[in-house]
């Protein structure tokens, strides 16, 4: 994907739902942020920062015991006087980690528990005309009743994604659905001659003497209009419209990811006073026990990445750009599918992802603590409510977005406390309540069949050739899990941890919780699982535990202290580790050569020369001397042995071409 297609796609992305009658006013710079306990002052000087905004983006990597506390954001906001007196006036917050209490005008307005979901706020009683002061005490202290409560990442306290103020008229589409768009776009029977499509409209109406109509425009991706309906509401509450679309092109995935739009208006007294659009895709898909995914009919290997919101520098506060940064790699790789891990992302990620045509798996924090102590579930009234809130935001926030097929329920739960199973299982029925058209699923390590009950789909994390066993045993795993459960089985976390900065002999297993972490190793594990993974079909999805590098302080291996290393590409993005040229070989038809180990610049005399490619050959030149010419395996791996290096410097230079275009990669080593 090219920077120029970033960039439009922001500006678009910005520019969604805005229309005369409805503003939608950014309010991510002026904010003021100060302790909310502070020592020896009763009037602390605030700090200057603008949103997405974290506090503890650097204490993370330094502490076990990193920055888990209080704090308030403020800032004033200017309402004109037509505005306050005629208009409503909502705040909409994209994520608050963990728990936000939101004053206005020193009037507590609502609070809302749960970082990695939106909520929204109407504030019209609070507003005057004028200056109005915003106050929004935030806090990511350790809570049993606030998911999550344990995990191998950090929760980083703020207003991590961004706020807007949304001013609409008395009557409007609801914003206060579960922070939802108020519309949902329900499609079903999906075939490629006709596609029907159900269009709810969530209406808020506090001035009930008024005619009111809506109006639903569904546009190709051409802007040609489809298909109009106006309809009376079926109450003051919600519209219901169904309409058909005729041969309509299908969201393939990678292939055609075709979206149409659905321009929905509120009309009052013949005047349209309201306004939301939306997107789709249409597609229909299944997962069979032995023969894995079908999208439209067709099989569709998912393959991709675990992945966190968390970049060096910024923690979870990552920006818009960050976001199509990340998304800009994986498309690179060619990856088919992602995992929202281990929280609802950012809006931004799904939309892109509706635009890559990337399969979605996006899950609830409601996560177990792995291999560390303590428990992930807490089966109090409190913390089940919570849960069953977060998933219901989940579902309506991201219910029109065609990428998202997988709705995840848990993370590695496990037995050691309070058996969780009745309450996942009462999970389960609220997402098929709210979304029967999608598929359930939970990742877990235990090998048994006592979650059976609680999704319609099984995954798990497992790390043969890392934490247990040898990679070349993963082939064993997957035919026994396999046979063992009725269900389908995929694959949600595997992988090995991997430094840049540690070079050695790729066969030797490292001790996967000590300081030595060689990228040989990373990039030679994952060889050897790929190898036993890929062409069994029956695993319905396959993805690798980790997109990049994320922080964890419960973390002290590797090179760094607070760093979870599995990643395929650094914390900073910077750079690409080996094990991602691998994929990339294996998952982009797009051309292209790498040669392993460039880090690794001090060798022996005699050395050994891998390459990752997708071309059919390739030829080696040592100092300017051709070696040899030599074709790829079936996992686009090239390997010369026992090459002499002369002492000092060697130019190692690999070439290959395709369609008459020559493809080049080179390194310098060294031999003392």
């Amino acid at each position: 994907m090219t920077r120029k297609f970033f960039l439009i796609f922001l500006l678009i992305w910005t520019m969604t739902d805005s229309f005369a009658e409805r503003q939608r006013i950014a309010l991510n710079d002026s904010w003021e942020f100060y302790p909310a306990l502070h020592v020896g002052s009763q009037k602390p000087l605030p700090t200057a920062v603008s949103l997405p905004h974290t506090w503890n983006n650097t204490d993370v990597l330094h502490s076990t015991d990193y920055l888990r506390t209080t704090m308030w954001y403020k800032r004033t906001i200017h309402i004109d006087e037509q505005t306050a007196n005629a208009k409503r006036i909502f705040l909409y917050f994209h994520g608050v980690n963990s728990m936000a209490t939101v004053y206005v005008n020193k009037n507590m307005a609502g609070e809302h528990k749960g970082g990695y979901t939106a909520f929204c706020l109407e504030i019209t009683p609070y507003i005057k005309y004028g200056e109005n002061i915003l106050e929004i005490l935030v806090s990511n202290a350790f809570r049993t009743d606030i998911a999550p409560v344990t995990g191998d990442f950090n929760v980083f306290g703020g207003i991590h994604r961004p706020v807007e103020l949304i001013i609409t008229d008395k009557n409007c589409i609801s914003p206060l659905d579960y922070a939802s768009s108020g519309v949902y776009l329900k499609q079903s029977n999906v075939t490629d001659k006709n596609a029907d499509l159900e269009i709810i409209t969530k209406l808020s109406v506090t001035d009930m003497a008024h005619d009111l109509r809506v109006r639903s425009i569904v546009t190709d991706a051409g802007a040609d209009t489809l298909a109009i309906l106006e309809t009376a509401p079926d109450n003051w509450f919600e519209c219901r419209q169904t309409l058909s679309i005729e041969n309509p092109t299908l969201w393939n995935g990678r292939k055609n990811p075709y979206m149409y739009n659905v321009r929905v208006h509120l009309i009052q007294d013949n005047k349209i006073i309201d306004e939301v659009v939306q997107k789709t895709g249409f597609r229909y898909f299944n997962i069979d026990k032995s023969e894995g995914f079908f999208l439209n009919g067709e099989y569709l290997d998912l393959y991709g990445f675990g992945k966190h919101e968390d970049i060096e520098g910024k923690g979870s506060a990552m920006s818009k750009e960050d976001i199509a940064g990340d998304f800009e790699i994986i498309e690179e790789s060619g990856a088919t599918a992602v995992r929202m891990t281990h929280y609802p992302h950012s809006d931004i990620a799904y939309d892109i992802c509706d635009s890559l045509g990337l399969i979605v798996w996006t899950e609830i924090p409601n996560v177990g603590p792995g291999g560390f102590l303590g428990p992930g579930y807490f089966p109090t009234a409190e913390f089940q409510e919570h849960l069953k809130t977060v998933l219901k935001e989940m579902i309506r926030q991201k219910y029109n977005h065609p990428s998202v097929i997988f709705w995840g329920l848990f993370n590695e739960l496990n037995f050691n406390y309070d058996c969780p199973v009745a309450f996942m299982n009462d999970l389960n029925i609220i997402a098929k309540q709210e979304d029967p058209s999608r598929k359930t699923a939970f990742a877990t390590f235990i090998q048994d069949t006592l979650f059976d009950s609680t999704a319609d789909l099984i995954a798990y994390n497992k790390y043969y050739g890392w934490y247990q066993g040898h990679a070349r045993d993963y082939g064993k795993f997957l035919d026994d899990v396999h046979a063992l459960h009725e269900k389908p089985i995929g694959i949600s976390e595997y992988g090995a941890g991997g430094s840049i900065n540690h070079h050695d002999n790729p066969s030797e297993k490292p001790k996967s919780g000590g300081k030595w972490h060689p990228e040989e190793y990373q990039a030679w594990c994952h060889e050897h699982v790929w190898e036993q993974m890929h062409d069994r079909k029956f695993v319905w999805c396959k993805f690798i535990w980790n997109f990049a590098d994320f922080s964890s302080s419960v973390k002290n291996e590797g090179d760094r202290f607070g760093i979870n290393d599995k990643g395929l590409v650094t914390y900073d993005r910077k750079v690409r580790k080996d094990a991602f040229y691998f994929y990339k070989a294996n998952w982009n038809p797009e051309p292209m050569l790498h040669i392993t180990s460039k880090r690794d610049s001090l060798k022996s005399s005699v050395s050994d020369i891998k390459v990752y490619t997708n071309l059919k050959e390739a030829v080696l030149y040592v100092n300017g001397n051709k070696i040899s010419k030599k074709s790829r395996d079936e996992l686009c791996r090239i390997h010369w042995s026992d090459i002499p290096l002369e002492k000092g410097e060697n130019y190692i230079v690999v070439e290959g071409k395709t369609n008459g275009k020559k493809y080049v990669d080179s390194c310098k080593w060294y031999v003392q």
